[in-house]
């Protein structure tokens, strides 16, 4: 059977099967007939019906009579799938080739081009991290900020993290406070908690930091968030893992419904508002920080001017800071009301 390619099949997916439904009605077509020599307008979809032989010279009447296709289809159709099985099998090995670089690459203390490394783009960011993901054995730390985390993204985050703690390895994952939010990040911490990840909270804002097995650390380059930092030098990994573990005891657990708890979440979120309202930042610099959009930062402006029974916001700075209010968090704003 000769070779045949896309362009092939589309041409007998048309022309061709125009022309063999013909030959069928019509009970053959004359050997002489112009539109299937060179040139006539039949020619390319007649030559590639000869090429795959559902047409055939009849003797007796000089005609091309249509062949039944189902004597040519097992001609065409299984030399592709043993092709097709041949090319995934090879592609398989392959793979397997390359993981085995990879990981020699990943767990090498100094690399021959040094201890880290950029990369650039999303696609290429995924990639890296899925590769170096299949290859985690012990733990995975990660702190996201609220940015970007859309249902599509936890979406692929619970893809990529179930088979992980499935596995055996350990998750922990830092988020901001207003992640508490979102109907989809309930979602991804159900199903996560449930294979048993631990997932907490904490009221201020940090960048995207992923830690797997502490040996490799991924951040977010100077230049953006569609360029990241690959670390591989112990020390600076250490010192990660190091900040991580200390904003991971001040954080919340996010599946707790304490009431204690939901409070001083309450007046964490508070408290870093006022400081960011006393700091003089710009409201999508708050917001940012707070993990939310401008206009629900708008909204928490708001409920400070009604609580401090006040119109503006330069009266708001000015009445807090006749009060001397800081932003800190005090022992009264964690008690409980009534026992005030």
């Amino acid at each position: 059977m000769p070779e045949l390619d896309a362009q092939d099949r589309a041409l007998l997916e048309t022309a061709g099967t125009e022309l063999w439904e013909r030959i069928v009605s019509a009970g053959g077509l004359d050997v002489e007939d112009p539109a299937l020599a060179v040139g006539g307008e039949d020619h390319p979809a007649f030559t590639l019906l000869q090429r795959l032989g559902l047409v055939s010279v009849d003797p007796e009447s000089a005609r091309y009579v249509a062949v039944d296709p189902s004597t040519v289809q097992s001609r065409v159709v299984t030399p592709l799938g043993q092709r097709g099985a041949e090319l995934l099998t090879e592609s398989s090995q392959w793979a397997t080739a390359f993981n085995g670089l990879a990981q020699a690459w990943r767990r090498a203390p100094q690399p021959a081009t040094g201890p880290y490394t950029e990369i650039r783009g999303v696609p290429a960011i995924n990639a890296y991290l899925a590769s170096l993901l299949v290859d985690a054995q012990t733990e995975m730390l990660t702190a996201q900020p609220q940015t970007g985390r859309n249902a599509a993204t936890l979406a692929a985050a619970k893809e990529r993290d179930l088979p992980l703690l499935d596995r055996g390895v350990s998750i922990r994952t830092l988020y901001q406070h207003s992640a508490r939010r979102s109907p989809f990040q309930h979602e991804y911490v159900a199903a996560v908690t449930a294979r048993g990840g631990e997932i907490r909270t904490l009221d201020e804002f940090f960048n995207r930091l992923i830690v797997v097995d502490r040996q490799v650390a991924v951040i977010p380059s100077a230049e953006g968030t569609s360029t990241a930092l690959v670390i591989r030098e112990r020390s600076l990994i250490a010192y990660l893992v190091d900040v991580f573990e200390r904003h991971w005891e001040r954080a919340r657990p996010f599946t707790s419904k304490d009431k204690d708890v939901m409070r001083s979440i309450a007046a964490e979120q508070r408290a870093m508002t006022i400081r960011m309202l006393v700091e003089g930042h710009s409201d999508p610099v708050s917001a940012k920080r707070l993990g939310v959009s401008p206009r629900t930062f708008a909204g928490y402006i708001a409920d400070l001017k009604t609580e401090y029974e006040i119109q503006t916001r330069f009266q708001l700075g000015y009445e807090m800071g006749r009060r001397g209010v800081s932003g800190d968090v005090t022992a009264e704003e964690l008690a409980d009301p009534d026992e005030q």
